[in-house]
C-alpha cells in the first residue's frame, strides 16, 4: 500500500522528471561529458524522487491509519456517524483524525491525516486553529457538490475516554436553506411595505386636498372620493392575499382529509367568474367530464386556486377572447386540471419566477389589472399542501396554459351530488 502511493506519486512526478532528464542530458553534451554520466544522473534523480514521495506517502498513510486508534471503542465512533450533520475530529495541531459518514460524502477532499488549514482556507478558520482548546463557531460559505453553501461550523474540544491527547469534534450546520428563507422573508416583507406605502401615501395625498384646496369643490371631491375607494380597495385586495398566503403557509404541512368533487369546484368558479368574462366579452368554456371527479382536499382552497388561475386568464389573456378549463387524467391516480388562455403568452426567462411573491412579468398591466403579485404564490402553498403540482406551458403570441395535477382520492364515490344549478353551459 505504502509502495503503491510511493508509485503514484512518482507518475505524477513523471513530466517534471523527464524535463529535468532532457535538461541534463543537454547540459553533459555541451559539457562534453559521455552519455553514461547523463544515464546515471537521471537515475539518481528518480531514486531521489521516488524516496521522496514514497516517505511523504507513508507519513501520510501513518497518520490517516492511526485514526482509528484514538478510539477506545467504536461506540464514540458511531455516536459522530449518527449526527445529522457532517462532523469530524482534529487533534490540537489541527490534523484531521476522524470523519463520519456525512462529511466524507459533502467534503470528499478532505481526508484522515489533512491540516483542515489546507481543506477550508479562511482567515477565521486559521484563527481558530490556533486556539483549539477553546469552543469557537465560525460562519464559512464553502462549495460543496459544486455548490456554494453556508455552514456554521461548531469547534468543542472533546476528551475521548481512554485517551490522553485532547480531541475536537467540528459540527458542519448548513445554514444555506436558513439564509435564502430569511432573504425570503426581509424581500417580502419590504416589498408588502412597498405595495401598501404606495396606496396609502395616495389615500393621505387626497385626504390632505379634500381638508383643503378642495373643501368647497363639489366636482373635485367626488373625483377624489372616487380615488380614494380604488386605493382603498387595492390596499383591501392586499391585505386579503396576503393573509391567505398567511393561511396557506401555516397549513402546508397538514394533508387535507376532505373529498372533494373537483368538477364542482371548477363549475363554482366559472359561475363566479361568468360576469367578469361577460364585461370582457372573453368566452369561458369548459371540457369536463360528466361524472364527480373526487380528490383529498379542502373545498375554499381548490376554489381561490382555480379562481385564481381563471382570473389570471381573464385579466392577461382577455386578448384572445377565449378561455378553455378542461380535466383529463394524467398518472395513475392524478388529475389534471388546465386552464389556457389565447392571449399574449409569457417569455421563457419569466415561467420560473412566476410563484415567487409580488413577481410581475408586466408591472404595468398588472396596476391596470389590478393584480397583488401574490396570486400564483399562493396557488403554490396551497398545491405543496394538497401535494399536487403547477406547471405552465407559455410562448410570446401563443397564449399561456396552466396546468393543476392533483392525486384523485382512493374512493370516488361522494357523498354529496352535484346541484343542478353548478352546471355550466359549454
Amino acid at each position: 500500500m505504502r509502495g503503491n502511493g510511493g508509485m503514484t506519486a512518482l507518475a505524477g512526478a513523471l513530466p517534471v522528471l523527464l524535463v529535468a532528464a532532457l535538461a541534463l542530458g543537454l547540459a553533459c553534451i555541451s559539457w562534453g561529458l559521455p552519455w553514461p554520466y547523463a544515464l546515471v544522473s537521471f537515475l539518481l534523480i528518480c531514486l531521489a524522487a521516488l524516496f521522496s514521495s514514497n516517505t511523504a506517502a507513508v507519513a501520510r498513510l501513518e497518520t490517516a491509519e492511526t485514526h482509528d486508534g484514538i478510539w477506545p471503542d467504536n461506540s464514540i465512533k458511531a455516536t459522530v456517524n449518527a449526527l445529522r450533520q457532517s462532523a469530524l475530529v482534529l487533534d490540537l495541531r489541527g490534523t484531521v483524525r476522524y470523519l463520519n459518514d456525512r462529511a466524507v460524502a459533502e467534503f470528499p477532499a478532505t481526508r484522515a491525516g489533512d491540516p483542515l488549514a489546507l481543506t477550508f482556507r479562511a482567515p477565521r478558520i486559521g484563527e481558530v486553529l490556533r486556539e483549539l482548546a477553546k469552543p469557537a463557531r465560525v460562519d464559512l460559505e464553502i462549495r460543496s457538490a459544486g455548490q456554494a453553501k453556508v455552514y456554521e461550523i461548531a469547534f468543542s474540544p472533546l476528551n475521548l475516554p481512554g485517551s490522553e491527547a485532547g480531541f475536537v469534534l467540528v459540527v458542519f450546520e448548513d445554514q444555506t436553506e436558513r439564509l435564502a428563507i430569511d432573504r425570503m422573508r426581509t424581500d417580502f416583507i419590504a416589498n408588502a411595505s412597498h405595495e401598501l406605502r404606495t396606496p396609502l401615501a395616495s389615500l393621505t395625498g387626497f385626504i390632505e386636498t379634500l381638508l383643503g384646496p378642495a373643501r368647497d369643490d363639489p366636482a373635485a371631491s367626488d373625483r377624489f372620493l372616487r380615488i380614494m375607494l380604488e386605493q382603498a380597495g387595492r390596499m383591501r385586495r392586499l391585505i386579503d392575499d396576503l393573509l391567505s398566503l398567511s393561511r396557506a403557509e401555516m397549513k402546508v404541512h397538514r394533508r387535507p382529509k376532505d373529498k372533494v368533487d373537483v368538477i364542482g369546484v371548477l363549475k363554482q368558479v366559472g359561475d363566479a367568474l361568468g360576469p367578469m368574462a361577460e364585461r370582457l366579452e372573453v368566452a369561458l368554456e369548459f371540457d369536463l367530464p360528466k361524472g364527480p371527479v373526487a380528490v383529498l382536499g379542502e373545498r375554499d382552497e381548490l376554489l381561490q386556486v382555480f379562481e385564481n388561475l381563471m382570473e389570471n386568464g381573464l385579466k392577461y389573456g382577455s386578448s384572445g377572447k377565449r378561455i378553455l378549463v378542461s380535466l383529463a387524467d394524467a398518472a395513475p391516480g392524478n388529475c389534471t386540471v388546465s386552464v389556457r388562455d389565447w392571449g399574449a403568452g409569457i417569455a421563457a426567462d419569466h415561467l420560473p419566477r412566476l410563484t415567487e411573491r409580488f413577481y410581475r412579468v408586466d408591472p404595468q398591466a398588472s396596476r391596470q389589472t389590478r393584480g397583488t403579485g401574490l396570486g400564483l404564490a399562493i396557488v403554490k402553498h396551497i398545491l405543496t399542501r394538497h401535494e399536487g403540482r403547477l406547471t405552465v406551458d407559455s410562448a410570446p403570441g401563443e397564449g399561456t396554459t396552466f396546468h393543476v395535477t392533483l392525486p384523485r382520492a382512493p374512493d370516488v364515490t361522494l357523498m354529496e351530488e352535484i346541484e343542478p344549478s353548478q352546471e355550466l353551459r359549454a
